[in-house]
């Protein structure tokens, strides 16, 4: 009885942790790992995704989104990834590099330095920063220690004294990513570059910085253009400090400590929310992301036998080759002679890992926790390796949503109807979500069909939305809606075939959308109606563009309505129109019969 007791107890407390997203059989076992884990040691939630050779195959999210532990985490949840942005960021440069744009020997600072501008070159007091190379800052080799104090503090990484870094700097708080670059370079090293090993968080601020400066756009927005978007990773943006920027469904942080606020108002607030200057991390550790798609990422990355990799081979060697001075780091990777690498990332309410095995399996865990204890980081590291170790054999599907969303989202109003026309992406089929007075807000689930009905009836998704169309198309038809309000449209690519399995898998990020104007309607009325030869309108704030369309919704001819003007229609075939007015407050339209 007692056996049976502990056994019914442990099933009890395997179940208290919420589990959302598609179920794989050959996880189970791992799933159980998993379970006890966050159980341990008090996580709140946790996203995971599993790839190999050019496939996902699995993408699960447990416990919460939210730190009141109401809200399920899903696989769409976007979490921050703290230092999981430095393989980002080393993929950019190696980018780069492979182009012709950016020499890793080439010197980074200084008067032949990439960073040659006087804003920099001013803060520098040690000649020797004029040597540091690309490859020195990829590697933690620049020279800068951040365990040596500084200032007063037992270490030398700005990030932890935000509002420091920016009053020594003159700037302003919260500091800016190129004041934290130009502290550091007016502190001078700590040793000759290319001599030692540091992990320096600064050195890939300056990496970022190389970026821009040789591309000439924003770091996101360079990356986002040319290997986020290629790769079809499109659920991945630089992260905010506070909660009123956390982007859409982006989770909340369990956070453990105060700090001092980075916007120097001498409060004490949540580390996770104000604390460390997020916005200022950008290309050591700012990105947010969803597990699945950093793990597309990097399978793209390297391409299989089918797709190629953002990477040539030969630059993919070059990425992964190890540090002279320091064996177990490449560029942007921790390496071992095995040929496996990794990456880890903490920081207040965060807790990342990133493994790419020598094997061809990739993993991300993402936590909106970080207990930070020696022996989570160890367990941490190990869960992935028992996944691996202990499925028989790895998933054929291809769990991978489609890289391409709609486009071009347009709406054609009459007196009766919508036409909702755009461009189609990759997916298969795609969802037409609408709700009112307010954005999209609740999303689909992979793996669940939605059956689509007249706004109001039907699947609702949560506070409103509901799915109005679940087409294979490019355009639709639907009632008018009610007036009196603002109709939010939300069009959502999705894949359902063969490689999936047959179960839906969305795409979220980057969706098309429009929004339909209430009109405030004027008193409009048109006679005589049936019409002959002209068209007299009442009710009409003059002058007032108008269009005249046939049934169909083609444009026939337009003009403006000026004072005791009538509209001539006397060219017209019998039948049915329309006269669509541009009014103060949007579309109106009229119905008319030409005789």
């Amino acid at each position: 009885m007692k056996k049976f007791y502990t056994i019914l107890c442990l099933l009890l407390s395997l179940q208290a942790v919420a589990q959302q997203g598609i179920p794989v059989p050959e996880f189970t076992a791992f799933e159980a790992t998993m379970q006890r884990f966050m159980q341990r040691w008090n996580i709140l939630g946790a996203s995971v995704a599993f790839g190999t050779q050019g496939r996902l195959v699995y993408a699960r999210a447990f416990g919460y989104a939210d730190v009141a532990r109401t809200v399920p985490l899903q696989p769409y949840h976007l979490l921050r990834v703290a230092s999981l942005s430095k393989p980002i960021t080393a993929l950019a440069v190696l980018k780069l590099a492979e182009q012709g744009r950016i020499d890793l020997a080439g010197k980074a600072f200084g008067p032949t330095g990439y960073l040659r501008s006087p804003y920099y070159a001013g803060a520098i007091t040690d000649k020797r920063i004029y040597n540091v190379t690309v490859q020195q800052l990829l590697e933690h080799t620049a020279g800068w220690d951040r365990e040596i104090g500084c200032d007063g503090y037992a270490g030398c990484d700005p990030v932890s004294f935000p509002v420091h870094a920016a009053q020594t700097q003159g700037a302003p708080t919260p500091v800016a990513d190129s004041t934290l670059v130009r502290f550091l370079l007016a502190k001078g090293l700590n040793y000759a570059p290319g001599t030692r090993f540091a992990y320096s968080n600064m050195g890939y601020l300056a990496l970022g910085k190389i970026v821009e400066k040789v591309t000439g756009q924003r770091y996101e927005a360079w990356v986002r253009t040319n290997l986020l978007v290629p790769a079809g990773a499109l659920e991945a943006h630089l992260g905010h400090n506070l909660p009123a920027g956390r982007l859409e469904r982006e989770v909340e942080y369990q956070s453990r400590y105060q700090m001092p606020a980075c916007n120097g108002s001498g409060q004490q607030v949540p580390a996770a929310y104000g604390g460390f200057q997020v916005e200022a991390m950008s290309a050591h550790g700012g990105w947010v992301c969803s597990a699945r798609d950093l793990v597309r990422l990097q399978l793209a990355a390297e391409g299989n036998t089918t797709r190629p990799g953002l990477l040539a081979p030969a630059t993919l060697a070059t990425m992964v080759a190890p540090s002279r001075v320091a064996p177990g780091y490449a560029k942007g990777w921790q390496i071992n002679q095995a040929g496996n690498r990794w990456h880890s990332g903490s920081l207040d309410g965060t807790a990342t890992y990133l493994v790419r095995t020598a094997g061809t399996h990739t993993w991300v865990i993402l936590l909106n926790s970080c207990p930070g204890a020696e022996g989570f980081w160890q367990e941490l590291d190990q869960l992935g390796w028992r996944a691996v170790s202990s499925a028989a054999a790895w998933p054929t599907h291809n769990l991978l949503a489609p890289a391409e969303n709609a486009t071009a989202l347009t709406a054609t109003e009459d007196s009766l109807s919508v036409v909702l026309r755009w461009t189609r992406g990759t997916g298969t089929r795609r969802l037409v979500l609408m709700q009112a007075d307010a954005p999209v807000d609740a999303f689909p689930i992979d793996n669940t069909h939605y059956p689509a009905a007249t706004f109001g009836r039907g699947t609702v998704l949560g506070r409103g939305t509901y799915v109005i169309a679940n087409d294979a198309d490019d355009s639709i038809r639907i009632a008018k809606p009610a007036p009196g309000h603002d109709y939010h449209i939300r069009v959502v690519e999705y894949a359902d075939n063969e490689a999936t399995g047959y179960r839906p898998l969305y795409t979220l990020d980057g969706n098309p959308t429009l929004v339909l104007r209430s009109a405030t309607e004027l008193a409009l009325q048109l006679y005589p109606n049936p019409a002959r030869g002209q068209l007299t309108v009442t009710g009409a704030v003059q002058p007032l563009p108008y269009e005249v369309l046939d049934s169909k919704g083609l444009l026939l001819h337009n003009g403006v309505l000026a004072t005791n003007q009538p509209i001539p229609v006397a060219e017209l075939l019998p039948g049915t129109y329309f006269i669509r007015f541009q009014g103060p407050e949007g579309l109106i339209s009229r119905r008319f019969i030409k005789e």
